[in-house]
């Protein structure tokens, strides 16, 4: 056996320190590649999900939480405040661990607040009542513990954990100043100011300026359920809403929300994992609401409300053809400008004190005495007014339709200006052996007359025998769609265009050919107004398209906004709707003919267009049927150049000259006296004469 190994040759020396270098390179191209991967990874990360990454960090780290913005104000057109809101001091906490801390028992499982964290919350109701007692309103109910504890809500039911907490609502100044003071001995707790809501305790058309609600509590509507979505797929700081602030639920309120509410502010709040507050980062404040400028002007719409509310009352103690009206308990009226298109009055009475909506909510009591009549009965229908038969806002126009009807048979030459009709004071229709007859009011014969006299003497039996039936004939069942076209041009069963919500289109009962029992039936009922239920705006609206000779003006109620600083963001102007193409004759005649006799208006300094009218309703007691009459009145004044138009409506007030046309008259003098019909205030030539008897 040999002592020496044998030596190694040449060869397997070479194949060594190959193997060598190949494993060598092997780890640079390796290491290499792994540099490359960490360096594409680092690149994507900073510069594709960069952005993402930061913004869930910063979600997850940071929250904003609303400050709502002051609610710019709702003035009349003399630039009183109607609807406002003014600062309050409120005081809120947002709630620390030094209240929320926890703890979760081993045995139990059960999370619970530390004994810490309790007695802490105990101490600070405890406190703050303390403090309330002391230095708030002497006047003001005194909270409890237990509602400064509710207000806490330490359980989370109604806000998340950073969710600022608010305590109470219009500190006084000593507790202002207070807890500023003593800001470091409260943990969270914070002075911050809001708005209160007010409106003119003169109950300044009420229903059309309407109310607020509180946001949490208006998911029932469009406009805020696609801002609840909004904020869900769009969570802006500036453009959130808070749950506990005052938005428009209805009319102005409501339809000019966006304008009115501003534009909230918000505090940045670091938050910790547990999803607590740790400090307010940053605040950005909010922007006060721009200002609408009503065209109502509250003086003449004093005047009106007053005007309805004593004609009711005489209503109830005067016999109007033999009998008293105890059941006319509601009344309704607009006042239109026929040139501009303003609304300076808009009336619905019974109205209320809108405050009542003010405090975020309401008891039981209060909204039952206000559901029947709190939303406009000028415009819709619904909860605004029950007479007392339980008729609503909207009444067939009776008579007032006349001067439509002689419009529609002059212009389809059923008959002309200068044809002559003989009036015997009752007429039929329908087949033979099975005719219908219709009477004038009271049985009246008329005897001879023009289109003009047929409307100044309101016959009936003109209407049924020159429209009605000569419609039915030229025409046929299509003759229905003739006057619904017509009816629509004046804007009778179409929506008037005006700034408010949840306006009413009317109830149009001519094409209910059943109801009706046939076609003819239908046309004949309509030529006298006992086959359209319309409301009071729409009603002005067609006596300010008479005025206007078929222009159909856009009624409107805001004459501009302003911002906080009064500069004017917008401007409102007159707009024609539509317009109606007539021979100036047919207007001529029309407007000659509406000069029905209203004794009320004796001494009214202007010649003016007019038109009574009284429409038949019918309602069940014990079985039987009873008929009432509902007073309603159109007018413009002056006739040859008008400036205002109105119309009143007075349900189950009899006939519309005792009932609505002394409403009228008082609105066309409070209008003369704000304005001048004339152009002239009376209200300035009586100042100017107090200061020429005075030098």
């Amino acid at each position: 056996m040999s002592l020496f190994r044998k030596q190694g040759s040449p060869s397997d020396e070479t194949n060594s320190k190959s193997t060598l270098g190949l494993r060598i390179n092997m780890f640079f191209f390796s290491t290499f590649v792994i540099f490359c991967v960490i360096i594409i990874r680092l690149a994507v990360l900073q510069f594709v999900e960069g952005p993402t990454l930061t913004e869930v960090e910063t979600n997850r780290d940071t929250k904003n939480v609303p400050l709502a913005a002051i609610r710019g104000s709702i003035l009349a057109a003399g630039g009183e405040k109607i609807a406002y809101s003014t600062p309050v001091q409120s005081l809120y906490i947002t709630l620390t661990k030094e209240y929320t801390a926890t703890k979760t028992d081993k045995d139990t499982s059960i999370t619970d607040f530390t004994p810490e964290a309790k007695a802490n919350v105990n101490k600070l109701a405890a406190d703050l009542v303390d403090k309330f007692s002391q230095l708030g309103d002497p006047n003001e109910k005194k909270m409890t513990v237990e509602e400064v504890k509710d207000s806490l809500d330490l359980k989370f039911r109604k806000y998340n954990g950073y969710t600022p907490r608010r305590i109470k609502v219009g500190l006084s100044a000593k507790e202002v100043a207070y807890f500023m003071e003593h800001k470091d001995e409260y943990p969270g707790l914070e002075v911050v100011e809001e708005n209160v809501r007010h409106y003119d305790k003169d109950t300044v058309a009420v229903q059309t300026v309407g109310y607020v609600k509180l946001f949490k509590n208006s998911n029932s509507l469009p406009i805020y359920q696609d801002v609840l979505n909004a904020m869900k797929e769009h969570p802006t700081a500036g453009l959130t809403y808070k749950d506990d602030e005052f938005v428009g639920f209805d009319g102005l309120e409501l339809q000019y929300q966006r304008e009115l509410r501003g534009q909230n502010g918000y505090q940045e709040i670091s938050i910790n994992p547990q999803n607590m507050a740790e400090k307010i980062e940053k605040v950005v404040p909010p922007i006060k609401g721009n200002d609408i400028w009503m065209t109502i002007n509250k003086n003449v719409q004093l005047k009106t409300d007053q005007a309805i509310i004593d004609q009711l009352k005489w209503l109830h103690t005067h016999a109007v053809q033999g009998k008293t009206h105890p059941d006319a308990v509601t009344g309704y009226a607009v006042a239109m400008e026929v040139d501009t298109g303003n609304i300076v009055a808009m009336a619905s009475i019974p109205d209320y004190d809108t405050n009542v909506w003010a405090s975020g909510s309401m008891d039981t009591a209060t909204y039952n005495e206000i559901e029947d009549y709190y939303q406009n009965g000028t415009i819709t229908p619904n909860a605004s007014g029950r007479s007392g038969h339980n008729f609503d806002s909207t009444v067939l126009m009776g008579s007032t339709v006349k001067p439509l009807s002689v419009l529609l048979g002059l212009n389809e030459g059923l008959f002309g200006t200068s044809d002559w009709y003989t009036d015997t004071g009752i007429t039929y229709f329908g087949k033979a052996g099975h005719e219908t007859r219709v009477r004038n009011a009271s049985g009246h014969i008329l005897g001879r007359m023009d289109p003009a006299e047929a409307i100044a003497q309101s016959s009936n039996v003109f209407m049924v025998d020159m429209v009605g039936k000569r419609l039915y004939n030229k025409y046929g069942s299509e003759g229905i769609k003739v006057w619904d076209k017509y009816m629509k041009e004046f804007g009778l069963g179409v929506f008037t265009g005006v700034d408010l919500p949840e306006e009413h289109r009317g109830v149009i009962n001519y094409t209910n050919i059943e109801a009706a029992g046939s076609p003819q039936a239908a046309l004949v009922y309509a030529s006298f107004g006992q086959q359209g239920k319309y409301t009071a705006l729409q009603l002005a609206q067609y006596a300010s398209t008479l005025a206007n000779k078929g222009e159909r003006i856009k009624p409107h109620l805001v004459n501009k906004i302003t911002d906080s600083t009064g500069k004017v963001v917008k401007t409102f102007g007159r707009e024609v709707l539509n317009t109606v193409k007539m021979d100036d004759a047919y207007w001529n005649e029309v407007k000659r003919g509406m000069n029905s006799d209203v004794k009320v208006f004796d001494g009214f300094p202007y010649d003016f267009a007019r038109k009574t009218g009284t429409s038949q309703q019918d309602y069940y007691s014990k079985g039987r049927k009873y008929t009432v009459d509902n007073g309603v009145f159109i007018a413009y004044a002056p006739r040859n150049k008008p400036k205002l138009a109105v119309a009143v409506v007075i349900p189950e007030g009899g006939f519309g000259s005792n009932s609505a046309a002394p409403v009228a008259r008082k609105i066309f003098d409070a209008y003369d006296w704000e304005y001048g019909l004339n152009g002239v205030p009376k209200k300035s030539l009586q100042q100017n004469q107090a200061a020429n008897t005075n030098k």
